[in-house]
């Protein structure tokens, strides 16, 4: 018997390559500004943001991936996500889509991609426009300690 589970997701593009995540985990869209430094941060940490009053760390979704850093342009976002306990905004070169995706079409993620870490990738999405990676946010960020405000 096939799910009928949905999946609700927001694709987006990194180093040319589509991911998408799960919207349960956005807060909001926002386009991209520069993030205040941030001394002895983690390598992927850009800085902090000022989210209406709420300091949350920026990161760059492609070094976090291990790809090399987003190209910060007119089109770049940061998507704003929960992960665990944290609020975080995420560089990303642009948004694609939001995409409905019956749960049962996610396929397996290969072990091996040469081009970024995939112990993130939860699976593979085919679609019209090419395969997705679906990553896990909470996965992201597992153990590691990012500067949160106070």
């Amino acid at each position: 018997m096939r799910s009928s589970s949905v999946l609700e997701i927001i694709a987006f593009r990194l180093g040319g390559r589509d991911f998408c995540i799960r919207t349960t985990s956005v807060r909001e869209i926002r386009g991209w500004a520069p993030s205040m430094p941030v001394p002895n941060a983690p390598y992927y940490m850009l800085g902090v943001m000022n989210l209406r009053g709420t300091v949350i760390p920026t990161i760059d979704l492609a070094m976090r991936l291990g790809m090399a850093p987003a190209e910060r342009s007119d089109r770049s976002a940061i998507i704003v996500v929960e992960a665990g306990e944290m609020v975080l905004g995420l560089l990303v070169d642009h948004v694609t889509d939001m995409l409905s995706i019956p749960e049962d079409e996610v396929q397996p993620a290969p072990a091996v991609f040469s081009s970024f870490d995939s112990r993130y990738c939860d699976g593979i999405i085919i679609h019209a426009s090419g395969m997705i990676c679906f990553v896990n946010v909470q996965r992201l960020f597992e153990g590691d300690v990012i500067p949160q405000a106070a």
